[in-house]
């Protein structure tokens, strides 16, 4: 089996901000993320995965993680986790 590349998003319950991201290996990734390892979520912490996507190459896992960071891709998982924003987010705080 192909090995995936992972656009994933994370929620920070200190910032109540989102950080998107990609990667390889979406265990040790959030690992990383969780344990301060990662500069730009150090100070963000503690994070929950809320979503991730599986491309089967880098390039689209790219392409897909710098269409999150737009306007439209920020509706795009506002509206897909809908259900979790409007159950979890109260929740997690």
């Amino acid at each position: 089996m192909k090995a995936f590349f992972y656009t994933y998003v994370l929620y920070s319950l200190s910032d109540q901000k989102f950080y998107t991201g990609y990667t390889k290996d979406l265990k040790s990734r959030f690992d990383l993320h969780q344990s301060g390892k990662v500069k730009s979520t150090k100070y963000r912490r503690p994070l929950v995965l809320i979503y991730f996507e599986a491309c089967l190459n880098q390039q689209d896992a790219t392409h897909r993680e710098k269409y999150l960071k737009t306007f439209h891709g920020k509706m795009f998982l506002r509206n897909r986790l809908k259900k979790w924003h409007d159950h979890n987010k109260s929740n997690l705080n």
